[in-house]
């Protein structure tokens, strides 16, 4: 059989919900199909609750991060804009999904919604296909049909003057810290993500896992006894066994 390609990999890793995504890159470090890349609690390897997913009916969307950070503009400070932040999106590999920390002071926060339709398209033009942030974006009803995913902080309807502070850092969006260059796995239950060297692992153990999960899932179905039912969870987390994933 032919080997596949990244981005046939990539593709075929939209096919897998999120959840199932984290099960096999951390959630369950003492399953031999958890590759156990993060400690699952102390590491913040995916989002929390803080952002929410602003088009759950696009489905999953896979990438590579490109990373900025925004804020007020610093007077001392001006050598970067949107264009340097569509430079660094064209030169990633492809796709690629712009993972935005938003610094603005407390009182600015929740109010500075910063990405709308213009520059979602011209991030699109460049091959970013979706984008995370920790504070609100605007223009959401005239983004929905482009097919772009947006996981954000809220929504809200204007901003001030606000300034590019970094491309391509380490960033901390939602509870998740990202590099540059990490692939992210982002659909309406939030984002994961993972070394880019580890994409043929993720797609091979999250296979597995489910297939293996739909046995156990049959036979919970077809359970007529509480008896049935451990039986079927036998040797699985839930059973009282660490060993297994939802």
């Amino acid at each position: 059989m032919t080997a596949m390609t990244e981005q046939e990999m990539l593709k075929e890793l939209e096919q897998f919900d999120t959840p199932s995504i984290t099960n096999v890159v951390a959630t369950y470090p003492a399953n031999p199909l958890c590759l156990g890349l993060y400690n699952p609690w102390t590491e913040n390897w995916y989002t929390d609750a803080s952002i929410r997913c602003m088009y759950p009916e696009i489905g999953p969307r896979v990438g590579y991060a490109v990373t900025c950070v925004y804020s007020v503009p610093d007077p001392n400070y001006n050598r970067l804009t949107f264009m340097d932040v569509i430079d660094a999106l064209a030169a990633s590999p492809q796709p690629a999904i712009l993972v935005f920390e938003q610094k603005f002071p407390p009182e600015m926060a929740a109010k500075a919604g910063l990405a709308g339709e213009v520059m979602t398209t011209a991030m699109q033009a460049v091959g970013c296909i979706g984008a995370i942030s920790n504070g609100p974006s605007r223009d959401i009803d005239a983004m929905r049909p482009m097919g772009f995913q947006y996981l954000l902080g809220g929504v809200t309807a204007g901003h001030g003057e606000m300034a590019v502070q970094a491309v391509n850092v380490p960033v901390s969006v939602g509870g998740m810290d990202v590099a540059p260059g990490e692939l992210i796995h982002m659909d309406e239950n939030g984002a994961v993500k993972f070394p880019a060297d580890r994409l043929a692992d993720v797609l091979t153990n999250v296979k597995a896992l489910l297939d293996d999960e739909q046995v156990r899932l049959d036979a919970i179905r077809n359970a007529k006894t509480a008896a049935e039912v451990r039986a079927a969870f036998a040797g699985q987390a839930y059973g009282g066994d660490e060993s297994e994933a939802e």
